[in-house]
């Protein structure tokens, strides 16, 4: 089966995601990524460590815009005759995959979270992460969005041929004004661990004791909705529905009730830890571990103890 793989390299660097793609697609079969953007020589070759063969990129532009993409992708998928083709189900793929699906004529798994099942239908997240699917393709193309931390990147080659690219992408009707990215810190959708805290917090002076029990696990910091509202924390640290929606291993969530907009943005974590004063808070229904507690207690002591742990290990 050929696989067509595509890989955002709009920023400096490759996200993880991008090597999860690679790696689901090379379960499936031979695959060729293809991309744009400024991602350099070297960083693309690394995408055969993954299983990719070959990586095609079109240097003629490095935008996002959703209507180049498509061209660019369905261009490669013409080119490589790709039967399947793989995007992470990240904000770039939410845009471009459905677009790509019309433009194709190809069935489009929205949320996979896992490989194919022998009966050939696809597992997927639905109502939010509440519930889980299996959906069936029956066109000729398909077209697969992957849910970022379903599976991790597995290195099973050596590096891949990087072959310049013309993706007929044509002139981008959008306007890029400013471009603001976080610096210095992980991306919440690319994290393994996550502190989150909210309101419980009473104010952002406080979030001291959340940044340095993150600094010390190597966790992104998060929060909920009212704090970011309330301009405690920046909107792009905001998970939920209406936010950032986050698969990590661990995610710490400290002074959050859990109402059901935010638990749709991080039931998908592998471990959840909940520390409330509440013990009747919603959240703990969702929880693997639930302290009952005070977060200024409870966040400072468990940061302690990571750090004694770290240092006799």
């Amino acid at each position: 089966m050929s696989v067509l793989v595509y890989i955002d390299s709009s920023g400096d660097k490759i996200a993880k995601n991008a090597y999860e793609a690679v790696t689901y697609g090379k379960k499936l079969g031979d695959v060729t990524a293809v991309t744009n953007g400024k991602a350099s020589e070297g960083d693309l070759a690394e995408l055969g460590k993954y299983g990719a063969d070959k990586v095609l990129v079109d240097r003629s532009f490095e935008g996002i815009d959703d209507q180049q993409l498509t061209k660019l992708v369905a261009t490669a998928a013409e080119k490589t005759g790709a039967t399947t083709i793989v995007f992470s189900n990240d904000l770039v793929g939410k845009a471009v995959a459905p677009r790509l699906s019309v433009r194709l004529n190809a069935g489009l798994v929205s949320g996979a979270t896992d490989l194919p099942k022998e009966d050939g239908t696809i597992p997927v997240n639905v109502f939010s992460g509440k519930a889980f699917g299996h959906v069936k393709v029956s066109t000729d193309k398909k077209i697969i969005a992957l849910l970022p931390n379903s599976l991790q990147p597995e290195e099973t080659g050596s590096e891949a041929a990087v072959e310049e690219f013309d993706g007929n992408a044509g002139d981008s009707r959008v306007e890029v004004l400013d471009t603001k990215l976080p610096e210095g810190e992980i991306p919440l959708p690319e994290a393994e661990l996550v502190v989150s805290a909210g309101r419980g917090l009473k104010g952002p002076e406080n979030w001291g004791i959340v940044t340095d029990l993150a600094e010390t696990l190597g966790a992104a910091t998060a929060c909920s909705r009212p704090v970011a509202d309330t301009g405690w924390r920046p909107h792009h640290e905001h998970v939920g529905q209406t936010g950032v929606a986050i698969r990590p291993n661990l995610y710490i969530a400290a002074g959050i009730s859990g109402a059901i907009q935010h638990l749709a943005g991080v039931n998908g974590s592998k471990v959840i830890v909940v520390i409330n004063t509440d013990e009747e808070a919603p959240f703990f229904k969702a929880a693997d571990y639930g302290v009952v507690g005070d977060a200024f207690e409870v966040l400072p002591r468990l940061n302690e103890a990571i750090k004694k742990f770290k240092a006799s290990n």
